[in-house]
């Protein structure tokens, strides 16, 4: 067992960090300037414009495989990357990517969406949850009948990542009521890549956060049989994969943002005094930070292991879950043992950490809640999936 970096995997991280502190971290009071006004985090054109510096220091498609121009440099690595481009709150990703179950598409999908996806031409989105249909899949109720030589979809899509900016969409639909009822909503369910321009319209959800999701609507959208991603009724899995894949990237994101707040924290305690002396001197300070570095550390270890275990080709599924409800809990904890530790001017939006105080909070939820991954992890153990040790 080797637990530490391979010099490859140093050389990456030493890189990706002063990118951040280079490109991105100066960026971060203009930003809050302009959420403050009710602009956009960056100007036009601004992401572009640092994914380009990025591509030029070799960063583009930091997990695509090599065939498709990417660096393909594993997840283990990726998960390192997201930790620290998330010590910024800064919107910023590396380009060069795209939805892993977009890689399921067939040579026509892959050269009309894979590949400008990759390179930046298009922008996707993928859509399961409904109104009604958040963690329980089952409850799905978008449907997609087929007439003639391609289906018809009729339905709403909720809380939509990229659903706005999207110029198209991988959604899940019913293709078969009663094999999605018998079989417990994992089959019967296709997944469709939907163009913007087929006539689905996205509308923008006002969230505590600095971004919002997109509700998307449905009306008699055609789509052609040729669009349908995977194999007919088989949706369900695609949706679990993408979804799968999605859990420890939260994990990831939690442990670089706590990571920067609690340096800030101790920063902070160094500097200001109370009573004539620095409040890093009073115990109920020092037992934060040090709560604060142990739960990093650990929810840093349980990401890597999920990362790890998907390099090797393994189910990673149940350390996903670990890794995403350790990580996003973990998160909101340290965030707000750092907001206590500024007291008034943590609250302040003169300082970022409100604003990661909200953002964090969107962590317990997004691509399963607490509860669900409560619900997984203790079902693998008790039906015999997976053993403790």
């Amino acid at each position: 067992m080797h637990l530490r970096l391979t010099d490859e995997q140093e050389m990456v991280r030493k890189t990706i960090r002063k990118f951040v502190e280079k490109e991105l971290i100066p960026l971060e009071n203009d930003v809050l300037r302009s959420e403050r006004e009710g602009k956009p985090s960056l100007p036009a054109g601004k992401l572009e414009e640092l994914q380009q510096k990025a591509k030029d220091a070799g960063f583009w498609g930091i997990n695509t495989p090599e065939e498709y121009g990417g660096a393909d440099l594993g997840q283990m690595m990726l998960a390192i990357v997201m930790m620290e481009v998330s010590r910024t709150f800064v919107p910023f990703q590396f380009g060069g990517s795209a939805d892993n179950i977009l890689y399921y598409g067939n040579e026509e999908q892959k050269e009309k969406y894979l590949l400008p996806t990759i390179n930046g031409e298009k922008k996707s989105c993928f859509a399961m949850t409904e109104p009604g249909a958040g963690s329980d899949t089952r409850n799905i109720r978008m449907t997609a009948v087929k007439d003639g030589d391609g289906w018809v979809l009729n339905g709403e899509k909720t809380f939509i990542t990229g659903g706005n900016e999207a110029d198209f969409v991988m959604v899940i639909a019913i293709t078969d009521k009663e094999l999605h009822q018998t079989s417990n909503g994992r089959e019967g369910v296709t997944c469709f890549i939907a163009d913007r321009d087929m006539g689905w319209k996205s509308e923008y959800i006002h969230t505590m956060g600095e971004w919002g999701p997109a509700g998307l609507v449905f009306d008699n959208v055609r789509v052609p049989e040729e669009n349908i991603l995977g194999e007919l009724h088989k949706g369900y899995d695609l949706g679990l994969e993408w979804i799968g894949f999605a859990r420890w990237i939260v994990g990831a994101r939690a442990v670089g943002a706590a990571e920067r707040l609690l340096n800030m924290a101790i920063d902070y305690a160094n500097e200001r005094e109370t009573f004539g002396k620095p409040i890093s001197t009073r115990q109920a300070i020092q037992w934060q930070i040090a709560d604060s570095a142990v739960e990093i550390e650990a929810a840093k270890w349980l990401v890597l292991n999920a990362a790890f275990t998907l390099d090797q080709g393994e189910d990673n599924r149940h350390y996903a879950s670990m890794a995403k409800l350790y990580g996003a809990n973990m998160g909101n904890n340290v965030i707000d043992r750092v907001l206590q530790i500024h007291g008034g001017m943590g609250y302040t939006k003169e300082l970022p950490i409100e604003r990661w105080y909200r953002e964090a909070r969107l962590w317990r939820i997004y691509d399963g809640t607490d509860e669900i991954q409560r619900l997984i992890i203790s079902r693998n153990l008790l039906k015999g999936h997976v053993k403790i040790g």
